[in-house]
């Protein structure tokens, strides 16, 4: 099974592809060239066959086939708690954002159990390792900054500790995301909170990147720049 899916992705790379997708993946080795709908294509139709054998088995050699072992997690039909066996055996794999962030999409399920979901993400909220914080925030992004959550997602993101950049940038992406779902709590939050220079100020760009935010909202937005706060307190000094 596993030499004719191989053979399978082979046959699908582009070598125009390979070179784009190798640029915007830094330090991202075995990258083939396959374009991501002709993966999922390949693990629907997985999804169908004998797909615990295939992840059983499934082999790491490319970036290609360890995205395709995270696509068929998310899109086969089996019970939660089966599910989180393989996403728990799956995140150590995660060494790109690519990867990272096109599995965090495919897990849909986590709508029909978002309380069990919450409570399996804690232990990755707080790990040492960038890729497991990345997996952990970019699921609070996809699937947890509504009303039930928002207070305890800000909350959850200001804990972040990690030097990563990949982390780094997905904290400052998910509270962007939180001020434009909820501006006036995620507000509150960018006058008083623990982020370090980099994802604060990120965060802030993110926002004023937003095809969702006025112009007037933005100006407000710039006046929380770190550094224009330390200008109008040496003012009043």
């Amino acid at each position: 099974m596993q030499k004719k899916i191989r053979q399978q992705i082979e046959a699908l790379a582009e070598t125009d592809y390979r070179i784009f997708s190798s640029g915007l993946l830094p330090h991202t080795e075995h990258v083939l060239g396959v374009r991501l709908p002709l993966l999922r294509k390949i693990a629907k139709q997985l999804s169908k066959s004998d797909w615990r054998t295939y992840l059983q088995t499934a082999q790491d050699a490319s970036f290609e086939e360890i995205m395709l072992q995270g696509m068929v997690i998310g899109c086969v039909k089996c019970s939660p708690e089966e599910r989180f066996l393989y996403i728990q055996t799956f995140v150590p794999k995660i060494d790109n954002w690519s990867v990272c962030d096109s599995f965090c999409t495919g897990l849909k399920f986590t709508r029909e159990c978002p309380t069990q979901m919450w409570d399996f993400l804690q232990p990755y909220l707080t790990s040492n390792q960038e890729f497991y914080i990345r997996f952990a925030v970019i699921m609070l992004i996809f699937y947890y900054i509504n009303e039930s959550y928002i207070v305890e997602v800000i909350h959850q993101l200001d804990r972040v500790q990690h030097s990563g950049y990949y982390v780094k940038m997905a904290v400052a992406w998910a509270i962007s995301v939180c001020y434009i779902q909820f501006p006036e709590i995620t507000l509150q939050y960018l006058q008083k909170n623990c982020l370090d220079d980099f994802t604060y100020h990120k965060a802030l760009q993110k926002i004023m990147e937003s095809l969702k935010v006025d112009k007037e909202t933005k100006k407000q937005i710039r006046t929380l720049k770190r550094e224009s706060i330390k200008i109008i307190k040496k003012r009043k000094e």
